[in-house]
């Protein structure tokens, strides 16, 4: 079928996938003694796998990006066929990722793809020739173990980015360019907000004082807002035994997922991958009338998870994380009105921390799998039902995931993009009817019987860890001045100004302000400067006649100059701009979904 013919989405797909090859017949020419893996499209372009006899660096990009140019340019037909297996076995002797792939096939025949003297293992499709190939550009080389596996070979994969059209490919490559600006793992060095060292481990990033202060203002903040709500906080163990999780049946499907367990004398404790469990034992450790419920228990608490080596790494990917959980427990007839409550928590967050750009994905399970979900009918309907009316009577869009619900119930995710677009989960609520079986928990209703409360699972701002990696790339480190580490820098002119920059420094934390004095022996413009780059949100120059005035000449981090002003004017005009920060004004009602992206339940 012509290109026109097709979707826009089919279109890409084709000349990704056709670019794909291209670049692999490049780097087999450039090296003929690669071994080459697997070359898919992907969102925004292509990569393809390798094993190579060195590693590639950024000079070789345009070197590769050249032979694929003279490839599209001769305009060669790429060609489908058919190969017996055997003789394919034979024909791809020398490279082992292709031998593996043939063997994984069934059928007697194998297919091929052909686009001059370079014949590869694909299914397609492709575009017809090679000039149909539109602009595009190699981004970067990334280590890639073999399909995932961190046993397997690690191999070098090139990435590329491609679009139909070329003001297409620099709007994408101007905002690639931007997320490397922001990317939390630079910004956190030169801000110094947190670092790692290979004698701790991979996955366990500590946050130096100043990221120790946004994480602290975090916890503040959701701490209040749940004290406010009617939360009661706790404090748990990091540790339980084997048969906790056995319990609950995280240990059946989360095993792998778990540090291994640690043998104490004649028990096996495990490093706690959740909280839940722990929440429910305090539940169930004393009985609960009807009138109690909702009994709404909430922990800043810290969970292990065994990520691989290869996807750790910054804030976003830990293997200890601290996240701001929360569990409802809750008559089956309040569920839908705490569920609309935690949602009302979590429009308030995002726009006190100036989060827009989210979705809601409602995530379902796949009734056909019957190894990952739970097979009871009645609580996937419930649970999904309550989900579905809060949503609606709150006005929330959402969109639907089937597959991608927790074992033991439906959930609703918070989706939050990136400056490329890309989605990551961040935070989930669930409603769970399953624990509140595996654990026999029970309330006392008015009829004075034994009644099964709901569990709603919900964590409002995410783990502190991927929220702070999250707000860096959001703010590219410029944080609003109620969030930012130092909210003032006091720069004295010269020494002799040294002792008033003190004292201003004095009436700035008496007041409660986050400030500090830059008291280096440098010139002015160089301390201005610095501050600038450590995105500090003022600076308070001060000299001879601020010093004789009371007074402090200010400028921002965006180069404005606010002129001089009292010292007790700047520090009335700071906490009005944090207390509106901190309560925003939003015009309309509690919530309405202004930001997600469309799809309704």
């Amino acid at each position: 079928m012509p290109l026109e013919e097709l979707s826009r989405d089919e279109r890409l797909y084709r000349m990704r996938h056709s670019a794909a090859h291209v670049m692999a017949e490049a780097v087999l020419e450039l090296f003929p003694e690669a071994q080459f893996a697997i070359g898919p499209p992907i969102d925004n372009g292509f990569y393809y796998d390798f094993l190579l006899p060195r590693a590639l660096t950024p000079e070789d990009l345009p070197e590769i990006e050249a032979r694929m140019r003279t490839r599209m340019k001769s305009n060669v037909p790429f060609e489908h066929s058919e190969m017996p297996r055997a003789e394919a076995l034979r024909h791809f002797a020398a490279q082992p990722f292709k031998l593996e792939l043939i063997e994984g096939i069934a059928d007697d025949t194998v297919s091929l793809y052909r686009q001059g003297e370079f014949l590869d293992l694909c299914e397609g499709p492709h575009v017809a020739r090679t000039g149909d190939v539109p602009p595009f550009k190699l981004t970067s080389v990334a280590g890639a173990y073999w399909r995932g596996d961190e046993k397997r070979p690690m191999l070098q994969r090139i990435y590329g980015a491609l679009f139909e059209s070329q003001d297409e490919l620099d709007d994408y490559l101007g905002r690639l360019e931007e997320a490397s600006r922001r990317d939390h793992r630079k910004l956190g060095r030169e801000l110094e907000l947190f670092t790692t060292n290979e004698l701790i481990g991979a996955g366990l990033p500590m946050l130096l004082p100043k990221g120790a202060t946004i994480r602290r203002l975090l916890e503040e903040y959701i701490l209040e807002q749940e004290r406010q709500a009617g939360y009661q906080h706790v404090y748990t163990p990091v540790l339980g035994k084997v048969e906790l999780y056995k319990t609950s049946g995280h240990w059946e499907h989360y095993k792998d997922g778990m540090f291994p367990p640690m043998q104490l004398e004649h028990e096996e404790l495990v490093l706690r991958p959740m909280n839940c469990p722990h929440h429910i034992l305090i539940y169930q450790s004393t009985l609960h009338s009807y009138r109690e419920l909702p009994i709404r228990i909430a922990e800043l608490a810290t969970m292990y998870r065994y990520e691989k080596s290869g996807v750790v790494g910054g804030l976003s990917r830990v293997r200890a994380m601290t996240l701001n959980d929360a569990h409802i427990f809750c008559t089956p007839g309040q569920a839908k009105a705490e569920f609309a409550g935690v949602m009302r928590m979590v429009e308030r967050a995002y726009r006190t921390l100036g989060i827009t750009d989210y979705a809601y994905r409602l995530s379902l399970r796949d009734p056909d799998d019957h190894e990952k979900y739970v097979q009871d009918d009645e609580i996937w309907e419930v649970g999904e039902r309550v989900i579905r009316e809060a949503m609606a009577e709150l006005g929330l869009p959402f969109y639907e995931a089937p597959g991608e619900a927790a074992f033991y119930g439906p959930k609703l995710d918070i989706q939050l993009r990136d400056i490329l677009g890309r989605e990551e989960t961040v935070s989930t609520i669930q409603v769970d009817l399953h624990l509140p079986k595996q654990f026999d928990l029970a309330y006392i209703g008015e009829d004075g019987a034994h009644h099964r409360p709901v569990i709603i699972h919900r964590g409002v701002i995410s783990t502190m860890e991927r929220m702070l990696s999250y707000l860096i790339e959001l703010y590219a480190g410029a944080f609003p001045a109620w969030l930012a580490p130092v909210q003032a820098m006091v720069i004295p002119i010269a020494d002799r100004h040294g002792d008033y920059a003190h004292e201003v420094l004095g009436e700035l934390r008496t007041a409660g302000f986050r400030a500090e004095v830059d008291a280096r022996n440098d010139r002015m413009n160089a301390k201005i400067r610095h501050a600038q780059l450590q995105k500090v949100p003022y600076m308070l120059v001060v000299g001879d006649r601020e010093q004789d005035a009371r007074a402090v000449a200010v400028r921002t981090r965006a180069g404005e100059d606010l002129g001089t002003m009292p010292i007790f004017q700047f520090i009335d005009r700071l906490r009005d701009e944090v207390s509106t920060s901190q309560d925003p004004e939003v015009a309309g009602p509690d919530v309405g979904g202004r930001r997600q992206s469309e799809g309704a339940g």
